[in-house]
């Protein structure tokens, strides 16, 4: 059984939702899923024992969390060796002319400058919340949605998460592990007798 860590970051709480949700759907698929903020100090002790990775990010003003690209960027190397998967999370991914990962401008910007390269990406979009903004952050972002044409009704918050592309999404991971695991029986071999 393949044991998977699911790493985020998350502001309001959406991309955290939408990793739950990826977390159902690979247990039910028989993985082994641990669920960890990038920023919890015990994560770098566990990182080796996993055999593959999912992170996702939300994105606030154009940028991922600093947090995550400085984890990202520190433990490279090892999402690189290993199966890793990544989803952006943003308001921009409501639009149909974004939601994809080829005309997400955000999502291609980060890639094009990190040294990790997963072997999926996707976008998703995110959810607006006035409802748990500060009073800066409701303003700007209403200001935001009038100049994008989104809500600007700050008694309202809107998911625009599409949940059948995240399962979409996790049958992706699936068939990449299922692929990764016929390719090297090696490795498959190890984590069967390491998780015995």
């Amino acid at each position: 059984m393949l044991k998977l860590a699911l790493l985020y970051q998350t502001r309001e709480g959406q991309t955290v939702k939408i990793l739950n949700a990826v977390k159902a759907k690979m247990e039910a698929s028989g993985f082994r899923t641990i669920l960890f903020d990038v920023r919890d100090p015990l994560l770098s002790t566990h990182l080796n024992s996993f055999d593959a990775f999912v992170l996702g990010c939300s994105i606030r003003y154009g940028h991922h969390h600093r947090e995550f690209c400085e984890f990202v960027e520190k433990y490279s190397q090892l999402l690189n060796d290993k199966p890793s998967f990544f989803f952006s999370v943003n308001l921009t991914a409501r639009k149909p002319e974004r939601c994809q990962p080829d005309n997400n401008r955000y999502l291609q910007k980060y890639l094009a400058r990190t040294q990790w390269k997963p072997d999926l990406v996707d976008v998703f979009a995110g959810a607006l919340q006035y409802s748990r903004y500060d009073l800066f952050n409701r303003l700007a972002i209403q200001l935001i949605m009038k100049l994008t044409g989104g809500s600007t009704d700050t008694s309202k918050d809107i998911e625009y998460t599409d949940w059948g592309r995240v399962d979409e999404f996790c049958d992706n991971v699936i068939s990449c592990l299922a692929s990764d695991a016929q390719e090297k029986p090696e490795h498959a071999i190890q984590t069967i007798e390491a998780s015995a």
